[in-house]
């Protein structure tokens, strides 16, 4: 059982991030090329266990590895996690995740009957697919939670994370923003794309990051959630329109881009912003460069 920690402090230990032609935080921030070739999950985790999935839960799976690699929590295939499992959660985001398997799922419904569903389907029509599935490749035994709540997603499950951590529930988290990109996706956005890709975190509390010597990358400031504008209150990072609808990976990304700043020497802060200005609010958090941790 983890143990409440009165430490509030919550860092980011690890990032990874996964889009055509750009595949780290730093290369993220420095702004992402056009015409990258599509991630391939096989080439980061391997073919085993990719069949019958969809493509934002293989997506998610080669974010994890990445991103607990990045921090430190990841050996080898044998070796894996090195710290005890019940210490991470999983929180990811996503608005269009297996939306492919749902609607192809009641499409045979309604044309046949749901006798001739597919057994390999139907596990994959949950919400909650995968951040599930990313908890049950990868041993991670702490809160596993899915948000699904449209543009500030995202940041929502970042600060959802750094909730369980600062309530005691777990000491570390990995967060994950995906969306794939395939024809039922561009039905839905009126023929426009997705970004076909995401990033992942891994935040902890201050004190687990210490106790193991990991390397402060970002700290997690204030966090706002609500109607109307918000105020700048640092630098803010855009993705480039050539990729697409970021939706539910669009806070992820931001974060992971302010994670390569950082990691490039700048100071910050750095303003990470999801939503719009109308009655469905904004979400905004601010991050701070390691040594304000």
């Amino acid at each position: 059982m983890t143990t409440q920690s009165t430490d509030t402090v919550v860092v980011v230990t690890g990032a990874a991030v996964l889009l055509p032609g750009t595949d780290s935080a730093r290369a993220l921030a420095d702004g992402p090329p056009p015409g990258g070739a599509p991630v391939d999950p096989a080439a980061h985790v391997g073919k085993k266990g990719l069949r019958y999935m969809d493509r934002a839960t293989q997506l998610g799976y080669a974010l994890s590895a990445a991103a607990l690699r990045d921090a430190g929590l990841l050996g080898e295939e044998k070796d894996g996690l090195t710290v005890p499992a019940a210490s991470v959660g999983v929180v990811a985001s996503s608005n269009f995740g297996n939306l492919d398997t749902v609607a192809r799922a009641l499409d045979t419904i309604r044309e046949e009957t749901v006798t001739a569903t597919s057994p390999m389907d139907l596990p994959n029509a949950s919400s909650n697919v995968i951040a599930s599935s990313a908890a049950i490749r990868y041993g991670l035994r702490g809160p596993n939670l899915m948000v699904c709540n449209g543009e500030t997603s995202g940041l929502d499950a970042v600060h959802w994370a750094a909730t369980m951590i600062t309530a005691g529930r777990t000491e570390r988290v990995l967060v994950l923003g995906v969306e794939p990109d395939n024809e039922v996706v561009r039905r839905l956005l009126g023929g426009g794309r997705a970004v076909d890709g995401g990033a992942a975190l891994v935040v902890e509390s201050r004190a687990a990051a210490a106790e193991r010597s990991a390397t402060v990358r970002a700290v997690l400031g204030p966090y706002r959630r609500g109607a109307g504008e918000q105020s700048a209150r640092g630098r803010r990072w855009a993705l480039p329109e050539h990729f697409g609808t970021a939706s539910g990976a669009s806070g992820l990304l931001q974060v992971a881009a302010a994670v390569g700043w950082f990691d490039a020497g700048e100071r910050g802060p750095v303003q990470a912003v999801t939503g719009t200005a109308t009655d469905d609010g904004r979400a905004d958090l601010l991050l701070f460069a390691p040594e304000a941790a």
